[in-house]
């Protein structure tokens, strides 16, 4: 009788042990796609970009581009990476097929941020150092046209009807808005003070602009030319994410220790949330019902249900997320199967199952990495 006690233990522990290991081995296996389709991050680090192949899950090899690398973008519909050299005053084209630079641009002293027309025909980049717009022609790779800004333009972004090209200048606290078939200037909008990034609503109508030093965000009709309102919040903000029906507007501040939303019909700060530490970055899914916010200062990543304005908790899912030394920018793969952190400390990405939140890997990809791209070709 103990005899056949000890079999069924033995039987039920090893049955336990062959779920826990396919468990383990489902949730740490490379993704897979159909054959001819690569699935790739690119993380910008010192003055190189990594590039991660995210089916093997290793890094590929570092591709040396120049100083001060920000600003990385994959191209809307070519197999491209897309970025800038800061300390180089040019715009770099990657061909993700050969992992190999096809194109250094000259676009002026200084340039941060670039953004690409809606049908990917043009790249918008500013020159902060020079004051001017630049549009460039994806194809072709020649410039386009110039035009001058306001002092120190630190980002511009397209309109999603192509028609408008708005800019942040940072040190007269303005926003230029140019159209964006001749660059000409159609109206300068005094916003809050060191005007940083700007998010525009899907109808065009309205931007918001974020302040790199007050609490405060401005909110501009783009259609006349005049600023609306500006939006007091509780801490500075380090980044908004906008909806994709383009109906709230969600404020990262690690001064707040969470997030607020705008209500962007009523221009009214409403629901806030407290999410840890130093909240910094943040993606949203496609459907905007999950949000993962970096938060730097206690290495982890937070899981939010935005719907229901709540931590993410559900059974059977990790939480908080694990990640490097001070994770910060985000990404989702297209499928949105993974979540990857950039760990500026450590020097790595964090490579995370989005359905369980677990913790897949830590990949190196050089010291003080800044940015991500991920691109499916």
């Amino acid at each position: 009788m103990p005899s056949r006690r000890n079999y069924r233990v033995l039987s039920l522990l090893a049955i336990l042990f062959l779920a826990a290991l396919a468990l383990l081995l489902f949730e740490h296996r490379p993704s897979f796609l159909r054959p001819g389709l690569r699935l790739n991050a690119y993380i910008t680090a010192d003055d190189s970009l990594t590039v991660v192949d995210l089916v093997k899950l290793r890094a590929i090899a570092p591709v040396y581009i120049g100083r001060g690398l920000s600003g990385v973008r994959e191209h809307p519909t070519r197999p491209e990476i897309w970025g800038v050299s800061a300390a180089g005053g040019f715009v770099w084209v990657l061909d993700a097929r050969s992992n190999q630079v096809s194109a250094r641009i000259p676009v002026g002293t200084l340039p941060y941020t670039l953004d690409f027309s809606p049908d990917g025909a043009r790249a918008y980049v500013t020159s902060s150092g020079e004051n001017k717009l630049v549009a460039i022609d994806c194809r072709s790779r020649a410039i386009l046209g110039s035009v001058k800004t306001g002092r120190e333009p630190i980002a511009a972004r397209s309109t999603p009807d192509g028609k408008i090209i708005v800019v942040a200048n940072r040190t007269d606290s303005t926003v230029t808005i140019h159209d964006a078939a001749t660059l000409a200037l159609r109206a300068t909008v005094s916003v809050a003070t060191r005007a940083e990034d700007i998010s525009i609503l899907n109808d065009s109508s309205v931007a918001f602009v974020r302040s790199a030093s007050e609490p405060r965000i401005s909110v501009v009709d783009l259609k006349r030319g005049v600023l609306l309102t500006h939006l007091e919040l509780a801490g500075r903000p380090t980044q908004m994410l906008l909806k994709p029906d383009g109906g709230e507007l969600y404020v990262i501040s690690p001064e707040a220790h969470g997030l607020q939303v705008i209500n962007t019909a009523t221009h009214e700060v409403g629901d806030y949330m407290v999410l840890g530490s130093a909240p910094t970055r943040a993606i949203l899914s496609a459907d905007a019902t999950l949000m993962y916010v970096s938060d730097t200062a206690a290495n982890r990543i937070i899981p939010v249900n935005i719907v229901d304005r709540r931590l993410d908790r559900d059974p059977g899912k990790g939480f908080p997320v694990p990640a490097g030394q001070s994770p910060y920018a985000l990404r989702l793969d297209p499928e949105e199967n993974l979540l990857l952190a950039v760990n500026q400390d450590s020097g790595d990405i964090a490579v995370i199952r989005a359905r369980t939140n677990f913790l897949v890997t830590m990949i190196p990809v050089g010291a003080h990495p800044t940015d991500l791209a991920v691109k499916l070709f």
